[in-house]
């Protein structure tokens, strides 16, 4: 006689499926066993359950959520599944978009970080930058402050995810500052945005040149390379344009080896 009915474990092993997830599948209601031995009390699927088990594990394999597969089992229209189909099409156009979008800031990212490690320091170099947009917070923070509070309310006041901080993070020496030789405090912090965000920023670092170095070290030792930078521009007789771009690019949020530590500083100018 051909076999109708089936255990779950047996239910399990013919469609690849653990017996937990048969379990919650019957406790919700989505696949209950059809049938129930009155001596045993063993509960049994049918072949007839094989189509809808067969169902359910396609649009889980499309990343449909449960409660959505239910009511088109419940329901059986085609309306209702190819309208299914269509959402869940929409989804993973945005799900690929946001793993394109993560995918650029790795790449980024990582060769920020290959830049940090191989680039030249302690050497003035002259740059172009256009408009960078960013969130930024300005309020006055003294040199040293631990940052993690301002970032917080930087990260607050701009509805940002805090996953998007590593390596992103800057301050700024106020022009005013800087013609004085005063380096004991922040004008402001900001992050720069990449993706979506751009779209959306109020702010952005004006376009300019600019003069960078990088050296080995944090914050609290770019006094000394500001002078530098300083005497570099009186000597061409370049003009200071605004404030400072201060950016931690290896820092203790990345590694404890302060040896290994990279920031790197920006002066806008003009001829």
């Amino acid at each position: 006689m051909t076999k109708t009915l089936f255990s779950i474990g047996e239910m399990a092993k013919l469609f690849a499926i653990s017996v937990p997830t048969l379990r919650y599948y019957d406790q919700i209601g989505l696949l209950p066993p059809e049938y129930t031995d009155p001596a045993t009390g063993y509960r049994y699927y049918s072949t007839r359950q094989f189509e809808r088990l067969n169902t359910i594990k396609y649009l889980r394999g499309l990343s449909v959520p449960i409660g959505k597969i239910k009511c088109v089992c419940e329901n059986r229209e085609l309306p209702g599944l190819v309208g299914l189909l269509r959402e869940q099409q929409g989804e993973i156009a945005r799900h690929r978009q946001e793993l394109e979008l993560a995918e650029q800031k790795l790449q980024n990212r990582l060769a920020q970080l290959e830049e940090a490690q191989t680039g030249q320091r302690e050497v003035i170099e002259e740059r172009w930058f256009g408009p960078r947009p960013v969130a930024y917070l300005r309020r006055e923070i003294p040199l040293d402050e631990d940052l993690e509070l301002p970032i917080r309310e930087l990260e607050r006041q701009n509805r940002l995810e805090a996953a998007m901080f590593l390596g992103k993070v800057g301050v700024a020496v106020s022009r005013e500052d800087l013609l004085t030789r005063r380096m004991d405090r922040f004008c402001g912090i900001f992050v720069f945005l990449e993706g979506r965000e751009q779209a959306e920023a109020q702010t952005c670092l004006a376009a300019s040149e600019y003069l960078v170095l990088r050296f080995g070290g944090v914050h609290q030792d770019a006094a000394s390379y500001y002078r530098q930078m300083l005497a570099y521009l009186s000597e061409r007789g370049y003009r200071l344009a605004g404030d400072s771009v201060e950016i931690a690019l290896i820092d203790g949020g990345i590694t404890g080896d302060e040896a290994q530590f990279v920031t790197e500083l920006q002066i806008p100018f003009s001829r």
